[in-house]
């Protein structure tokens, strides 16, 4: 039903354009008055608007994204138009259009639209033109955009460029989700885990509950009582704490529960030495998230929100302006973002003060590492009788991740020995080792 309708709004957009196209040409190489006929408007808006992130469009919008579309879906399509009107060929600049390195058709302009929709009326074509503005929905929605023209060349003959994601909702049916590359340094990530195996302080989980709140009611929040005019927009909250303690199984929860997708921020591709690389890591990773719900997650965030040093230099004075885009980028996010740290103090006091939660996940304490090691061991396997958990969990400080690493190494000498029975030996030689990769044991 879907791939019907996709074919039905493709088709009525690309012969309202063929239209269009067609009679323009034609007026133009006659010299005649022409008069755009936007009577079918409506129904063309129809077509389009079940895929776009507004209420209404005209004619004149309708028009453009459809030229900025077509390439995508018929490459040879404005080349045949052209033909099928200068059989003989030659150079037409009042087209405007460029021609792609990889792609050898016709790729249409701004100055392909404000000639098709303006023609040579000055007035018609400033109204035109008004539409690749910054205030623009197609701008503010990142719809649609103007590639960089070349170098001292019109600012209206760069391409027509449609964001990918509205392509593939128009083509497809539905958007993919972006893997992971230098233009999206993030990956998404997934828990097979539930509520239950979280095991934190009351005072922790408490402050957990306070985002799930935030993100069932937000909408109510900002547009059922107004409130998007005295708050700003979206969630930042700081994990603090030590390895292992729950953080990065917590944001895995928040979105498996909210159904929402969590992408976890690879810092090491964003942080870049050279000038202006962080700030345009930044602005392609936020970008792609704008408008899409989605949870962000920055882990080990002290290399992109440490604290600031003085200005001593030149490379100093640079990452501080990365910190203040930063900044603006984090506070203008509608969704959830959420900081990993291992220490508090290791963020910059800037992003603290941004901050609606600040949520520390300490060392579990014995009866929550008894819950730990009571959780962490699959019922099929049987606990020998000189082994007590209580003891363990009272004489050996760990992490959960701690924990479940120890689970894993006795299970696997369980399957390597062919039995199924825990011995007190086994599980200590798995802390020893858990010690001793950590530094707490040589």
């Amino acid at each position: 039903m879907i791939v019907k309708d996709i074919n039905s709004t493709l088709e009525y957009a690309l012969s309202a354009l063929k239209t269009l196209f067609l009679s323009r040409l034609k007026s133009f190489e006659t010299d005649t008055f022409f008069e755009i006929d936007t009577s079918d408007a409506n129904l063309l808006a129809a077509s389009l608007l079940p895929h776009l992130p507004v209420s209404k469009i005209s004619y004149e919008e309708s028009m453009v994204i459809t030229l900025a579309l077509v390439a995508h879906i018929r490459p040879h399509y404005f080349d045949q138009l052209i033909q099928s009107v200068y059989p003989n060929g030659g150079g037409f600049p009042h087209l405007g259009g460029v021609r792609g390195k990889s792609h050898r058709g016709f790729l249409p302009s701004a100055e392909t639209a404000l000639f098709l929709l303006g023609g040579e009326d000055l007035k018609q074509r400033f109204k035109i033109q008004h539409l690749f503005s910054s205030d623009h929905w197609f701008t503010k929605k990142q719809i649609l955009r103007l590639a960089e023209p070349e170098r001292n060349e019109p600012l209206m003959s760069g391409q027509l460029i449609l964001d990918s994601e509205y392509i593939e909702k128009v083509t497809l049916g539905e958007v993919t989700r972006p893997n992971f590359s230098t233009e999206f340094p993030a990956s998404r990530i997934t828990t097979e885990q539930s509520w239950d195996d979280l095991i934190l302080p009351s005072s922790t989980t408490s402050q957990i509950q306070d985002i799930l709140v935030w993100l069932k009611y937000k909408e109510a929040l900002f547009e059922g009582l107004g409130m998007n005019k005295k708050l700003k927009p979206g969630y930042r909250a700081l994990f603090y704490g030590p390895p292992g303690t729950g953080k990065t199984l917590t944001v895995n929860l928040l979105g498996k529960y909210t159904n929402r997708d969590v992408y976890r921020v690879d810092l090491s591709s964003i942080v870049s030495k050279y000038i202006g690389e962080t700030e345009k890591n930044l602005a392609n990773l936020f970008n792609r998230a704008e408008n899409k719900d989605w949870i962000l997650f920055f882990d080990e965030a002290d290399a992109l929100f440490g604290r600031r040093t003085q200005v001593q230099n030149s490379h100093d004075r640079y990452a501080n302006q990365e910190v203040a885009y930063l900044l603006q980028r984090i506070e203008t996010f509608e969704g959830l973002i959420i900081l990993a740290s291992n220490f508090k103090s290791n963020i910059d006091e800037a992003f603290v003060r941004r901050f609606q939660s600040i949520i520390h996940f300490p060392m579990p304490r014995v009866q929550e590492r008894l819950s730990l090691w009571e959780n962490a061991f699959p019922e099929k396997v049987e606990f020998d009788k000189d082994l007590n958990l209580k003891q363990l969990a009272q004489k050996f400080e760990l992490t959960g991740a701690d924990i479940m690493n120890v689970v894993q190494y006795v299970c696997l000498n369980l399957l390597a020995k062919e039995t199924l029975v825990v011995s007190y030996s086994e599980i200590v030689e798995g802390i020893k080792r858990e010690f001793v990769k950590s530094g707490k044991l040589s």
